[in-house]
């Protein structure tokens, strides 16, 4: 049987990067080389000031400090990493189509065959590539045809050249990434190749057990990816809408979250009230899902799951106007301080955050942004909302990055939580409300405060998921 002995990754962002830096740990014995065509994020992946990776993710330092140089080695050289492969991970972008057919919808696919192209050119022996990148069904089958046609179209210079395709959907949590690849729920490894499987299957089970370890057809290992997101999601958008009834009627969403999270089957995992679901792979995922259910005609389907993205957006815009309403119905011209860019705590990550649609939905309305995030650059806050300029026309607003909590809140007439970060639940509130313009308010849409320390240092405060007879 084949040895792996050499891996490349072709992709270095949140997948790749800390996939392979874990593989990489685990079985020293195996080089890993990660690739990408983005230069300035291979420097940063090589820098010596560990704080510069272009990911942050808890736990990952430690593991590219001890790693790094040793057997996992980062670079732009795409070729002749592929030459060198036995075995070759894509975990490249799959962004949602913009243009053309399923513009909107579908995954495009451009990158995905790029690589399939690269690979079939200068692959040599017996490569086994593994699909990493969260993709629609029956991509495999796409990358399988691109591969078999280079061979029956060129007579291989190596007549050992074969490809074997494998499904190895990730399940990773930012900020919780690194925990989640040394001790996942499971491994999911889809395709026909026996063969290839158990190789696959042989690295992971260098630190996990081989009863976690699944094995399907390469179809329902794509197609499991996009469900568990799928769900995922639809929990957040079923809890955020119980949330405004809770507001409506006297009741409290975290009481009815702890109440329903105790029967086992449901469980007490993503029932927390927010401001909606973000990141990189939910939205997009349950898109990709309504694309596929209208190809199949299954029209009611597709709207069963566009319907949890109408939730997400109208819980976004619900509380926007809702802290319009409670600053007297207009904040033009008010300073509103904003804790929080990325899409949850422990990462750096801003792809569909919440905040940028309520931000967005501020400026708009003529207010000052004042925002602080301790993980979020200003060039990431200038890609979602635009430059920092002062807009020509007087009527949209404007913002600013701040580097404490302190200079982010003077003169602020409300403060708005959007991401959990764990120094927000330790805020001196008495300190903070001599710095705000009064009347000022506090509006936590993560329900992370503790709502006593707020109201005694004279601030307004409100809660999602809590009636303002309660909070």
């Amino acid at each position: 049987m084949k040895k792996i002995r050499k891996i490349c990754c072709i992709g270095a962002g949140y997948v790749g990067g800390p996939t392979m830096a874990v593989i990489a740990d685990k079985c020293p014995h195996l080089e890993i080389n990660v690739v990408d065509i983005n230069k300035n994020r291979i420097k940063a992946w090589n820098d010596n000031d560990l704080s510069k990776l272009p990911i942050f993710e808890p736990g990952l330092e430690e593991i590219i400090k001890k790693r790094r140089n040793q057997n996992l080695f980062f670079s732009t050289q795409v070729e002749d990493q592929i030459k060198n492969a036995d075995m070759i991970f894509i975990s490249v972008n799959t962004p949602t189509k913009t243009h053309g057919i399923g513009a909107g919808f579908a995954s495009d696919l451009r990158w995905i065959e790029s690589c399939a192209r690269q690979i079939a050119k200068y692959a040599e022996g017996h490569t086994i590539i593994v699909e990493k990148s969260t993709l629609p069904v029956r991509t495999a089958e796409k990358i399988k045809s691109i591969l078999d046609l280079s061979l029956k179209g060129n007579k291989p210079k190596n007549a050992n050249l074969q490809f074997s395709v494998l499904s190895n959907p990730e399940f990773l949590a930012e900020g919780t990434a690194i925990d989640d690849l040394i001790n996942p729920d499971r491994i999911l490894i889809g395709g026909d190749d026996m063969e290839a499987i158990k190789l696959l299957e042989d690295i992971y089970s260098n630190w996990i057990d081989k009863n976690k370890i699944l094995k399907t057809n390469i179809w329902s290992s794509e197609l499991s990816k996009l469900i568990a997101n799928a769900f995922l999601a639809q929990r957040i958008s079923s809890i955020n809408s119980v949330s405004a009834l809770c507001e409506k009627t006297g009741a409290n969403v975290i009481e009815v979250s702890r109440a329903i999270g105790m029967d086992s089957r449901i469980g007490n995992k993503f029932l927390n009230a927010g401001p909606g679901f973000g990141g990189s792979c939910f939205k997009k995922d349950i898109l990709n899902l309504i694309y596929i259910c209208e190809f199949y005609g299954l029209k009611e389907v597709a709207k069963y799951w566009k319907s949890v993205l109408d939730i997400n957006y109208w819980q976004q815009n619900r509380i926007s106007s809702l802290i319009i309403d409670k600053l007297f119905g207009t904040i033009s011209g008010k300073k509103i301080s904003i804790f929080g860019f990325a899409f949850k705590s422990n990462t750096n990550d801003t792809r569909e955050s919440p905040a940028i649609n309520i931000c967005k939905n501020f400026l708009n309305e003529g207010c000052e942004l004042l925002i602080y995030d301790p993980k979020v650059n200003e060039k990431e806050i200038a890609s979602e909302l635009g430059k920092n300029e002062k807009n020509v026309d007087p009527n949209i607003g404007n913002w600013h990055k701040f580097y404490t909590i302190e200079d982010s809140v003077k003169n602020a007439d409300a403060i708005v939580i959007l991401t959990e970060w764990e120094e927000f639940k330790n805020i001196k509130w008495d300190l903070i409300s001599e710095l705000m313009r009064k009347p000022a308010w506090v509006f936590d849409t993560r329900n992370i405060c503790k709502k006593e320390e707020i109201t005694k240092s004279d601030i307004n405060f409100w809660q999602v998921g809590i009636s303002d007879k309660e909070s």
